[in-house]
Parts: C-alpha cells; sequence; structure tokens
C-alpha cells in the first residue's frame, strides 16, 4: 500500500481516504482540505498500513474497492467519528452486492487493456468529466495497476462474507458503470444516499468536508 498527505499542516482533524482500484493522488488534488488533515491510501498489492498519526478526531472515506479495503483493515484503523462509503460495498465482486463475477472475471482477464482504452472513460458520466481528469490522470504505471488488481481479488475470494455494521453512510450514484447501482442500493438499503454522478463522484464536489456533510 502507497501513501499520499494530499495535507498536512498539524490539524486537529484527519480524513483517511481509500482510493480505488487503479488511483492514485494526482486526481484528487483539487479538493479543498479546509481545517482537515488528508492522508490518502492507494495501490492494494499489499495491505501494510503506514503508521498513522495521533489526531484529535478521525474520518473515514472510502470509495469503490477502498471500501473493501478498508473494512478488511477496520481492526488496524483508529476509531472514527463518521465513516462514509461511495461507490462501493465490503463485497466487491458479488453478484448481488458488487461487481458480478462475470464482467469482473473479464476485466482482470483484459486488464491491461481496459486501463489503456476505456476504463477510466466508463468511470466518468460525463466526456467533459473525462476530459478533465486527462489534465492530471494517474501516474502509476499499468503493469502496477494490473498486478493490484489480481492482488485485490485474491483477498475477496478469501474475505469473509459476513459483514459486522461498520460504515455510517454510503453514497451512491445514479450512474455507476462499474459497480451497479442496484447492487449498491441491495447492500446499503437505509444507509445509501443516491447522488447523480458516475462513479467517480469527486468532481461534484470542492472540498471534503462537503463529502462529511452530506
Amino acid at each position: 500500500m502507497q501513501f499520499h498527505w494530499l495535507n498536512k499542516q498539524n490539524n486537529d482533524k484527519l480524513i483517511i481516504f481509500f482510493a480505488g482500484w487503479s488511483f492514485d493522488h494526482k486526481p484528487f488534488e483539487f479538493l479543498n482540505c479546509k481545517d482537515f488533515d488528508v492522508l490518502m491510501l492507494y495501490d492494494y498489492n499489499n495491505f501494510d498500513l503506514p503508521e498513522i498519526c495521533q489526531y484529535k478526531d478521525y474520518y473515514l472515506i472510502a470509495w469503490s474497492m477502498g471500501v473493501f479495503a478498508a473494512y478488511q483493515l477496520r481492526g488496524k484503523l483508529p476509531k472514527f467519528n463518521k465513516r462514509i462509503a461511495v461507490n462501493g460495498t465490503p463485497f466487491p465482486v458479488d453478484d448481488e452486492f458488487g461487481i458480478p463475477h462475470k464482467p469482473f472475471l473479464l476485466t482482470l482477464r483484459h486488464a491491461k487493456t481496459g486501463l489503456e482504452g476505456k476504463f477510466y472513460q466508463n468511470i466518468f458520466e460525463k466526456q467533459e468529466e473525462f476530459e478533465r481528469y486527462k489534465t492530471t490522470p494517474v501516474e502509476r504505471s499499468i503493469e502496477n495497476r494490473e498486478q493490484e488488481l489480481n492482488t485485490l481479488y485474491d483477498k475477496i475470494k478469501t474475505a469473509d462474507k459476513i459483514y459486522e455494521n461498520y460504515y455510517d453512510k454510503a453514497l451512491v450514484s445514479s450512474n455507476d458503470k462499474i459497480i451497479p447501482t442496484k447492487n449498491q442500493l441491495n447492500f446499503w438499503q437505509s444507509k445509501a444516499e443516491i447522488i447523480e454522478s458516475g462513479h467517480f463522484p469527486y468532481y461534484n464536489f470542492k472540498s471534503w468536508n462537503e463529502i462529511l456533510c452530506r
């Protein structure tokens, strides 16, 4: 696992952000951190957490495959004031609650081709969002991202299938082409809030605090 401080100003409050598969910090640098320090975790080629400093208050935002990763590491994470899942579930490959097995296995088999082609286009709802992404794209190598998906699937296959109540709220995009909206709603039920967006909803926000306050 890699980490990147999106903001580190010795504030009292820390947001820990678990990113989705294949991402790094570059597409998120535009979000205003205000009076929060923000630690971003990504690249799940291993699940080794960095040392997390002492803060007065902690908040968790987990996105896509990061929802699964954070849940798997919950025993090693601090006690959070609020835990938000964004377009993901603790069962990311699941015919009812996540990405159905057949399309996931196709993505896994053709990950390199997808990363070079339409995968990132499918993350966004609108073409102009994809064009905006291309101004600050992910910088990780395709080989690193391809291996990450294999590592995640190995973890998913051996993960416990029983969910202990952990997340306080889920933001679910109305037009998610990666993890079907219907399957997310199947899992989160009353904890879900639908937002008008694609799988990557962050251009709808100006700051991390806006996400926390939903």
